[in-house]
């Protein structure tokens, strides 16, 4: 009889546990699903008071130069709200595991307002890029960005183009 107990415990234990790859795939999927409906918010419907709860307190963008805590973190992204006008932001992949995501976008808009201290030029700009984020407890902790600054620069008119 002890054998028998003994081997329904061992068995439910099994059962009920799950693997550290289920675990991260779960994670991952619930980052996901959060990070997207962030993004969607703050740029596209321009909401960016998400990004208050969004992000740790000591969250970290890196950039040039770093940004460094919530506030300067939303404050960062605002230009892009501020800026732009006719703004569309669109994830075509992204994928997670567990707290680490990447995720593959394109930007488009109308630039009408100040944009990092550069006035409207009225000129439309389509970028992509590929941001690199960790998240912790259901929260942004750290991002990095990584597009075309010379392709933006040029749409907006403040570079030569390529001939």
């Amino acid at each position: 009889m002890k054998k028998f107990i003994l081997s329904i415990c061992v068995a439910a234990g099994l059962f009920s546990c799950t693997s550290e790859a289920d675990q991260n795939a779960k994670t991952g999927a619930e980052n996901v699903a959060y990070y997207s409906r962030v993004w969607e918010v703050a740029i596209n419907e321009g909401r960016t008071n998400i990004l208050d709860s969004a992000y740790t307190e000591d969250a970290v963008l890196h950039t040039v130069p770093e940004v460094k805590g919530k506030a300067n973190c939303k404050a960062y992204y605002e230009n892009f709200v501020t800026g732009f006008t006719e703004r569309q932001f669109i994830v075509k992949e992204m994928f997670a595991d567990g707290d680490k995501l990447v995720k593959y976008w394109q930007f488009k808009g109308k630039h009408t307002g100040n944009f990092f201290g550069i006035p409207a030029t009225g000129k439309s700009v389509d970028v992509i890029g590929c941001t690199i984020a960790k998240m912790k407890d259901g929260k942004i902790t750290e991002e990095q960005d990584f597009m075309d600054n010379m392709v933006l620069m040029t749409q907006l008119g403040l570079l030569p183009t390529a001939k």
